[in-house]
């Protein structure tokens, strides 16, 4: 759905508020179609984006996993990789 919004659960160091509200934004873009509100709809753009953030907090704080947490850095390389072999070399190599 959203490509641009990225997983946030289970990473060492957790996701931050910064991060989660970013996801939240994304999200609320998607959805609206804009990708910054009129003046008559910047109200109700902000307190979606709100919303979302404190449920996308609540859900990411109380999931449970026994699995280790994830290194940001390796799953970068991962994705780097798939990009790689999905479009080609990357531009700065």
């Amino acid at each position: 759905m959203c490509r641009n919004i990225k997983t946030l659960y289970n990473f060492a160091p957790p996701a931050t508020d910064d991060e989660i509200r970013a996801a939240s934004l994304q999200f609320v873009r998607k959805l609206s179609g804009y990708n910054t509100p009129s003046k008559a709809n910047e109200e109700a753009f902000n307190a979606a984006i709100e919303d979302v953030f404190d449920a996308a907090k609540r859900l990411i704080f109380s999931l449970e996993t026994n699995a280790p947490p994830r290194d940001r850095e390796v799953e970068a390389a991962k994705a780097k990789a798939r990009n790689a072999e999905r479009f080609g070399k990357p531009a700065d190599a």
